[in-house]
């Protein structure tokens, strides 16, 4: 993708401000970049930007991506807009949970070129994980032009199978909230433990975020990287005989992973 691909941000809240930013770290022009937010505090933050920003759609605008950044009971009308503008095929890119990508084809019409994606909140500071699948109508620059905006946050990854997006926002899009889940219990447990509240919370936060980026750079698996610092008889394996129990943390995430998917094929029915 150049740098002046145009893009259409529609919706500029927490997730397409971190989108934004990653575009103009990595080079994009913001004269190419283009917001649409009814909320006049999104307007002004996209404006300190430099980025030019309206409450509504300006048709002299055209977009190459549109980039649905909305909250999916705002999708219908936000769809009827886009489709009332008329523009020359650009490819359109949802970032909204449980939008399939039939029905955002029939909110914009026959032959409209559609990426599902679906990022999570570490994009914020450019370590998010998005996932993207096309139909059938995005052409392989289209797609392209749809990964680069989004390897701007963070890593990417493709899927042939749409079914697949539901574990995804069980995992990924979610996945975030369990870690923070984590962080909140080690914390507390630390309190628990007799630790000052101020040391209680750096060395979850710091130990969760440690043990994530070692993870990420080492060629192991996390099997085997637990397994190194267990040592038999140790207090590692006294820790890990409790979370490794009947009802246990694997048999609680395995669990709260189907949950959420069920729940992400729920409202792709709404």
């Amino acid at each position: 993708m150049s740098a002046n691909t145009r893009v259409l941000l529609i919706g500029f809240g927490n997730m397409g401000r971190a989108l934004a930013r990653g575009w103009l770290a990595h080079g994009h022009e913001r004269a190419a970049t283009a917001i649409v937010d009814q909320a006049p505090a999104a307007i002004a933050a996209a404006r300190e930007l430099g980025l030019r920003a309206e409450p509504a759609i300006d048709p002299n605008f055209r977009p190459d991506v549109v980039v649905l950044a909305v909250k999916p009971n705002q999708m219908s009308d936000v769809l009827a807009q886009c489709r009332a503008a008329q523009w020359t095929a650009p490819v359109f890119l949802s970032i909204a949970a449980g939008k399939t990508l039939a029905q955002l084809g029939r909110g914009l019409g026959d032959g409209a070129a559609v990426v599902r994606a679906m990022p999570n909140t570490p994009a914020a500071i450019g370590r998010g994980a998005s996932v993207l699948v096309a139909n059938g109508a995005a052409t392989a620059e289209q797609r392209g032009w749809c990964e680069a905006l989004l390897a701007a946050v963070g890593s990417t990854a493709w899927i042939d199978d749409e079914r697949a997006m539901d574990a995804v926002t069980a995992v990924s899009g979610s996945g975030p909230a369990y870690v923070f889940l984590l962080i909140e219990c080690l914390e507390r447990a630390a309190r628990d433990a007799g630790l000052e509240p101020e040391l209680a919370k750096q060395l979850a936060v710091t130990t969760v975020a440690g043990a994530g980026a070692y993870a990420a750079a080492a060629p192991e698996a996390p099997a085997e990287l637990r397994r190194r610092v267990t040592s038999p008889g140790g207090t590692t394996e006294a820790a890990l005989r409790v979370l490794q129990g009947e009802h246990g943390l694997d048999e609680l995430l395995t669990r709260a992973v189907r949950a959420a998917t069920a729940r992400s094929r729920e409202l792709s029915k709404v």
